[in-house]
């Protein structure tokens, strides 16, 4: 059977497993989590902490983790490579970019997204707010030295790096935290000139539950409902 992506809205960091998916090509289905309300408890099953992405593979295995998950992507096919060779420096560089988007960029925004669930006491709060803002502002800085150098964030072409980075660079713009276009020009020009690729548009069109036209292999929408005999197997 075809794998399954499960994606959490609103602006979930799976946003970027649903480009390499339509980059990859092959057949898929997406299942939506709304990650504002209260998650069916076999969804536990599937993430035992609630959180997406999720994905189902053709051979029933759940993998969890955005990193895990775009590794495995683009390891799906190598005549249309999303990421490249073991070995080569090119793959280190992709291990890089990947870990500093997982584990240091992305878990800023979790503070800034929903203060209150870190947080209890408004000037502890602010502080936070405050710090989390800094932190931001220090990795978008790093984002923007990189693309100096270079056209796409992991070797010489695109990969699982560029799609991750549609999906939480966009971030700061989204919460109103920065000016992308003033403060960090060539981050806005990336995000640009992602936002013109058929997935990304594909994508956010998902996300915003509007007509969304595949380039890809997507197959349609599935309910957990659905796939509960097929994750019980």
């Amino acid at each position: 059977m075809e794998p399954v992506l499960f994606y959490g809205v609103p602006h979930g960091c799976s946003f970027g497993a649903i480009v390499a998916l339509e980059w990859l090509g092959q057949p898929y289905r997406l299942s939506r989590v709304e990650m504002l309300e209260t998650r069916d408890p076999a969804y536990l099953g599937v993430n035992p902490v609630g959180a997406t992405p999720a994905l189902l593979t053709a051979d029933g295995r759940v993998i969890n983790e955005s990193l895990a998950i775009l590794h495995h992507l683009a390891s799906r096919d190598l005549r249309r490579p999303l990421g490249f060779a073991q070995g080569t420096a090119a793959f280190d560089d992709l291990n890089y970019v990947l870990a500093f988007l997982h584990a240091d960029f992305h878990p800023v925004f979790g503070v800034l997204f929903q203060p209150g669930k870190y947080v209890d006491d408004p000037a502890a709060q602010a502080n936070a707010l405050d710090k989390a803002r800094a932190k931001a502002a220090l990795g978008y800085g790093r984002l923007e030295a990189r693309l100096a150098e270079r056209d796409w964030l992991a070797g010489d072409r695109q990969s699982v790096a560029d799609a991750y980075f549609a999906g939480v660079a966009r971030w700061g713009a989204d919460l109103g935290l920065f000016d992308l276009a003033r403060d960090f020009p060539r981050v806005h020009a990336h995000l640009r000139k992602l936002d013109a690729d058929p997935a990304v548009a594909f994508a956010h069109a998902v996300e915003d539950a509007a007509p969304a036209v595949s380039a890809g292999g997507f197959l349609g929408q599935v309910t957990l409902d659905a796939l509960k005999p097929r994750l019980a197997a």
